[in-house]
C-alpha cells in the first residue's frame, strides 16, 4: 500500500468512505493501526475488503482513526460501528459507545477488540464492555504461530450463519481463549466454535501454544445487543526474515467471508 495513503489514513481526522449511490445502511469502522505489525495488516486489508463489499451491497463504508469521533452525534449518522483492532480508552468515548449500543446500535468487533489483560497496556478496567457487553472477560492465552483451523457452526438458526456449512476451515488467526466460560451465560449465544477436528491447533514453538483439547468459542452475539463479535484478525507474517510480509489473508475463506457478510448485513438489517 502507497506510504503517502497509509499516513492519511493515521492522522485524517474526517471519514475515509467507500459509498454506493443508494446506500442500505451505513457503516463507520473505528482502527488504531499502529503497534502489532499482524493487526495492522488485517486492518488495511479489512478496509479494502469491506470498501469493496460496500460497493457490491449497497451499503456505505466509512473509517477513521480518530477514536474522538467516538460521540454521540458522530455516531448517529451509522447504523453499524467497526472496531477493527482496538477499543476506546477515553471515558467519555467508553460512556458514548455504552450509550449507543444501549439505544439500539450495532457492532461488529475483530480479535484484538475484545483483548484484556491486567497488567498490560490494554488492563480489564471496562467491565461494561469485557464482562456484560463482550462476557468473556479478560484474555487468557492463544495459539502460536497463526494457523488455520476447522470451526463448527454452533447456532444454525442465526442469520450469520445462513448458508454456512457445518463445519469449514478458517482462514490462519491466531486463536484466542478467555477467562470466562461463554457457554455459562444466558445471554450469550455462540455462533462458531473450534471443532475438534483442527487439534492440535498452532505450532509452538512453546508448548502452550499448542491446543490439544477443549471447547474455544470463536464468534458470538449478546442478545441483549446488536452484536457480533469474531476472534478473526491476526494474519501470519514473515516473522523469519523481518519482513513482515504478510503469508497469509484473513479473507482467504470464502466461508468465512460468508460468515463476516451475513453478519454486516443482519446488524444493518436492524434486528436483534
Amino acid at each position: 500500500m502507497n506510504l503517502k495513503f497509509i499516513a492519511l489514513l493515521l492522522s485524517t481526522s474526517l471519514p475515509l468512505r467507500a459509498q454506493p449511490d443508494a446506500a442500505a445502511f451505513r457503516v463507520i469502522a473505528f482502527f488504531t493501526a499502529r503497534h502489532d505489525a499482524a493487526h495492522v495488516s488485517f486492518v488495511w486489508e479489512a478496509n479494502r475488503w469491506f470498501a469493496e463489499r460496500a460497493r457490491q451491497h449497497a451499503f456505505t463504508y466509512d473509517t477513521t482513526s480518530n477514536w474522538n469521533h467516538l460521540n454521540a452525534d458522530f455516531l448517529a449518522r451509522y447504523q453499524v460501528v467497526l472496531f477493527l483492532d482496538t477499543r476506546p480508552e477515553v471515558p467519555a468515548q467508553r460512556e458514548a459507545f455504552r450509550q449507543y449500543m444501549e439505544r439500539g446500535g450495532a457492532w461488529m468487533g475483530f480479535h484484538f477488540a475484545a483483548f484484556a489483560l491486567t497488567p498490560s497496556t490494554y488492563p480489564q478496567n471496562w467491565d461494561w464492555y469485557h464482562q456484560d457487553f463482550l462476557g468473556s472477560g479478560e484474555y487468557r492465552s492463544n495459539t502460536w504461530r497463526p494457523t488455520s483451523a476447522v470451526l463448527r457452526v454452533e447456532n444454525r438458526p442465526h442469520a450469520a450463519t445462513a448458508q454456512l456449512p457445518d463445519t469449514f476451515r478458517a482462514a490462519p488467526n491466531e486463536w484466542y481463549s478467555w477467562q470466562n466460560d461463554l457457554r455459562a451465560q444466558p445471554d450469550i449465544q455462540v455462533l462458531l466454535s473450534v471443532d475438534p477436528a483442527s487439534f492440535p491447533l498452532g505450532t509452538g514453538p512453546k508448548s502452550h501454544e499448542i491446543w490439544h483439547s477443549g471447547y474455544y468459542p470463536v464468534a458470538w452475539t449478546h442478545k441483549k445487543y446488536r452484536m457480533i463479535y469474531l476472534n478473526m484478525g491476526h494474519n501470519d507474517l514473515d516473522y523469519e526474515n523481518k519482513t513482515n510480509r504478510a503469508l497469509s489473508s484473513t479473507f482467504q475463506s470464502k466461508s468465512q467471508n460468508l460468515f463476516i457478510l451475513n453478519s454486516l448485513q443482519w446488524l444493518g438489517s436492524g434486528k436483534r
